[in-house]
């Protein structure tokens, strides 16, 4: 089978942020034309503009940061193709919270001790045989379950009730995981409230509804960003918008 070498230069026009200009990290996509930029540049491009930063194609008129997404397919390609990348980023963000005297979160730990432990064996030359490594793996995959996403970086979360035809929670105030979704929240509160369907709910930040799929911390970079914690969310009864 013929293989053929590609230099690096001749594929970075297709993994670098039009923004910055270099290569991209947490790769974030506009789902309106599939255009990839770095998600830092791309927010805070979005805070003045609602137009792709590419094509000049019309995101959103007044809501633009809904329709962008995390692309974990296009950042792993990037990691992969760019030695030594990930390694130097993952150092970043550790120095940029040590600088700041806060707690480095579990997922940038988890990625570079991962990442070194990869490094070292390549290092040294060794390699496990395929009993050791299946049994490792397994360890791995029941420490990764029994943890429930308390390694993750974390969110705090107020839950207000804003409607006289529901009940508040007894608990409002709660901690969860960065990478929890808007639905992961109404399924919560639709269970605490014994309702029929989580479908029924609108959770709001700012008085703005937010999607479905929007992470936690995305809602924060976007919608609380210079504000202190906990995070504010109020949740209501649906409304059908005509």
């Amino acid at each position: 089978m013929l293989t053929r070498k590609i230099k690096l230069w001749d594929i970075n026009a297709h993994i670098t942020c039009r923004l910055c200009n270099g290569y991209l990290i947490d790769a974030t996509t506009v789902t309106e034309c599939l255009h990839t930029f770095c998600r830092s540049c791309l927010v805070k491009y979005l805070e003045e503009n609602n137009t792709c930063p590419t094509c000049r194609i019309v995101i959103h008129q007044s809501h633009p940061l809904q329709y962008i997404g995390h692309d974990r397919t296009m950042q792993d390609i990037v990691y992969k193709l760019v030695p030594g990348l990930q390694e130097a980023e993952m150092k970043k963000q550790r120095e940029f919270y040590h600088k700041l005297g806060m707690e480095v979160p579990g997922d940038i730990r988890g990625e570079t001790c991962s990442a070194k432990q990869h490094l070292d064996s390549h290092r040294n030359g060794k390699t496990k045989t395929d009993e050791n490594s299946n049994k490792e793996t397994s360890e791995e995959k029941q420490e990764e379950d029994n943890d429930y996403h308390r390694s993750d970086e974390q969110v705090s979360i107020c839950l207000e009730c804003n409607s006289s035809k529901l009940r508040g929670l007894k608990r409002k105030w709660i901690r969860c995981s960065a990478q929890a979704t808007v639905l992961h929240l109404k399924k919560f509160i639709a269970k605490k409230l014994n309702l029929s369907s989580f479908n029924e709910l609108d959770i709001l930040c700012n008085e703005e509804i937010l999607g479905k799929d929007h992470t936690l911390k995305f809602v924060v970079v976007t919608r609380w960003r210079f504000k202190k914690a906990p995070l504010l969310l109020h949740y209501r009864p649906k409304m059908d918008l005509l």
